[in-house]
């Protein structure tokens, strides 16, 4: 788990640099989830939470026992290694981006998600059909808009959905289009994500929608082929 905190910490400074001098970021971590649960100080469903100047966690199971943690640790490393202020979509967005991204000989790659973590598990199961308007008329995509400006239908009706828009949203500006829009995108991370700013750095909602649609369908149909391919 150390070494996984590490290797995000040099992924997150290759893409966000280190804007502020801090002193070693703490995290604490129990030896189990039962141990966690029982000092739990955040949600009641939280598998690890991040609460300034900390983060907490426990190593956990499966194929990957860090994605968690990594996530939360991002927030941290938001917040004090940065000193970002951010709107949700962004902060959810930036901490999925590296929370899922994929370990490999102690290299964080947050480009590739891993399916072992959040919320990239649900990221087969979303069927787009091809027709963006369809899609958000009968409701399985969120308009970019409501999205930027925290206007959307409650959140607590579909987190999954949401956090796959966060992280989606999130890879294609930073990854997507040949990283056409990655330094506007970082222009508007330092600026907060506000959707003023947004339209001024990145463009009209609609132009932004458009690409970042056709990147979600595209994860979306690559991580069904996979789970296909590894189920025969």
């Amino acid at each position: 788990m150390g070494e996984s905190v590490e290797s995000l910490y040099a992924a997150y400074a290759k893409v966000f640099g280190q804007q502020r001098q801090v002193q070693r970021l703490e995290l604490v971590l129990y030896k189990s989830q039962a141990e966690f649960k029982a000092n739990n100080r955040s949600a009641a469903w939280a598998e690890a939470y991040y609460r300034e100047p900390r983060s907490y966690a426990y190593p956990g199971n499966g194929d990957n026992p860090h994605h968690w943690m990594l996530h939360e640790a991002t927030h941290q490393l938001l917040r004090q290694a940065s000193g970002f202020k951010l709107r949700r979509w962004v902060n959810e967005g930036i901490a999925s981006y590296f929370g899922a991204g994929t370990l490999r000989d102690g290299m964080l790659d947050p480009m590739v998600a891993d399916a072992a973590a959040y919320p990239i598990w649900w990221l087969a199961s979303l069927e787009l059909s091809g027709d963006m308007q369809a899609d958000i008329d009968r409701g399985v995509v969120i308009p970019i808009e409501q999205i930027v400006e925290d206007t959307g239908p409650p959140i607590s009706q579909d987190v999954n959905g949401y956090y796959l828009h966060y992280w989606s949203l999130t890879h294609y500006l930073l990854d997507g289009d040949a990283g056409k829009h990655r330094d506007a995108f970082l222009a508007l991370v330092r600026q907060g994500g506000g959707p003023v700013e947004f339209r001024r750095l990145l463009g009209p909602y609609a132009q932004i929608q458009r690409g970042w649609y056709e990147h979600l369908r595209a994860l979306a149909m690559k991580q069904r082929q996979a789970t296909k391919n590894g189920s025969e």
